[in-house]
């Protein structure tokens, strides 16, 4: 008998969790990130990333930790709601919901300017209509799609790493790991890095919808965060190599202009083709991971409780994936949001620091509240470290949330 009401099937195994997290992680930001991160760090550029990795290894653990304990739709939202509070967990769905929305906007209008630069906003609006469409059809269909999004932009990418570091352009020297952007630069680096991270947190918010959570979750969280870290490091070293920290942080496509560097003009349409592949693979794991959290924000009366409800068919939270899609495609039509990675990232940093905290109340032995205590810490600071308008942007949308439960509250004590 089918299931109705508000309840999800459990279908997904490890490794269709690990594809879904991979699809969110190896998209458009490994083709948009390195840019700014240059910027920021110059040469310490490679320094940045292995800080973001270490802060979104201490996440993944902590999150893993959790999921299987808490195998549920919402992920940090449902961990801080048990064993934080309710506030606590709000305010982790809050900048879940706000941070990745804007980042949906961000991957489907990288679609449109990769695609068709002069129709970039229709074309995005077209492609956040397909994928809603994708989702609505039922999550097995979404991790079909993402694994065939996912070998296309890793062959992309291994394409893009062979070039450059056996090109006569390559040079050994360019990866010097220095700072010449200074402790702040590359914290800034990290931070805006940690944006390229963040898709793990798919794979707990499907909680549940895996199948044995408890033994599902923590072997796809980290295997999908090593996999990605490998495939950026032999990115940025490959690209490094041949631009150098000046030449990447100057370049608005810089995988297409390493490949022309390095020799092979021919290239560069197909690195195109892989950033719109890559942009459209997170759009998809993306709005089925704020779809979710909207669905467990609406069992709780936060969001509106039609939200809640599950497709009797397809077996998918089919109006929190309408809503969702409705609002994505309303900001691609209208906002050019490609600058608001940072305002992401704060979002998304601060969602982790709840999953954290929350992780910190697993166990009292000093050995386990390591990792926690060191993943609060960098997410505190890499969210702090960010360009000055995404820290008041961010601080200012997560003072509206708070101000609204707190108006919430009131209600319904009065």
């Amino acid at each position: 008998m089918a299931q109705s009401g508000s309840e999800l099937r459990r279908t997904l195994g490890v490794g269709d969790a690990v594809v879904i997290g991979l699809g969110s992680m190896v998209g458009a930001g490994i083709f948009a990130a390195l840019g700014p991160a240059a910027r920021a760090a110059g040469s310490g550029l490679l320094l940045g990333l292995a800080v973001a990795a270490v802060v979104a290894y201490c996440n993944a653990m902590s999150s893993a930790r959790l999921a299987a304990l808490y195998p549920a739709s919402g992920g940090t939202y449902v961990y801080g709601r048990e064993r934080l509070g309710a506030f606590w967990g709000y305010l982790a769905g809050w900048s879940f919901i706000v941070g990745k929305t804007a980042s949906c906007a961000a991957m489907a209008l990288t679609v449109g300017a990769y695609v068709w630069p002069e129709q970039a906003h229709a074309v995005a609006v077209g492609a956040v209509v397909a994928l809603t469409a994708v989702n609505y059809g039922g999550v097995h269909k979404s991790a079909r799609l993402t694994r065939v999004i996912v070998s296309v932009v890793l062959a992309v990418l291994a394409s893009v790493v062979v070039v450059c570091l056996g090109s006569d352009a390559s040079d050994a020297g360019r990866l010097d790991v220095g700072v010449s952007g200074g402790a702040g630069g590359v914290l800034q680096a990290a931070g805006l890095l940690f944006f390229a991270f963040a898709g793990y947190a798919r794979i707990a918010t499907l909680g549940e919808e895996v199948r044995d959570p408890a033994r599902t979750i923590p072997r796809a969280i980290p295997t999908a965060l090593g996999v990605a870290l490998v495939v950026y490091a032999a990115v940025a070293v490959a690209v490094l190599s041949v631009l150098g920290p000046e030449g990447l942080g100057r370049a608005s496509a810089p995988l297409a202009d390493a490949v022309r560097t390095a020799g092979v003009p021919g290239l560069v349409p197909v690195v195109r083709v892989g950033a719109a592949v890559a942009a459209l693979g997170s759009l998809l794991a993306l709005i089925l991971g704020v779809s979710r959290t909207t669905l467990a924000m609406a069992r709780d009366g936060h969001l509106p409780g039609a939200l809640a409800e599950v497709h009797p068919r397809f077996q998918v939270p089919h109006r929190a994936e309408l809503a969702v899609g409705a609002v994505v495609a309303a900001l691609a039509a209208t906002v050019d949001v490609r600058g608001a990675i940072g305002f992401s990232s704060f979002g998304v940093l601060a969602y982790y620091a709840v999953a954290n905290a929350s992780a910190w109340t697993l166990s009292s032995a000093p050995a386990a509240r390591l990792v926690p205590v060191v993943g609060l810490v960098g997410c505190v600071t890499l969210a702090f470290a960010l360009p000055a308008l995404s820290v008041v942007v961010g601080a200012a949308v997560l003072g509206v949330g708070v101000a609204a439960y707190g108006v919430r509250g009131w209600r319904r004590t009065a």
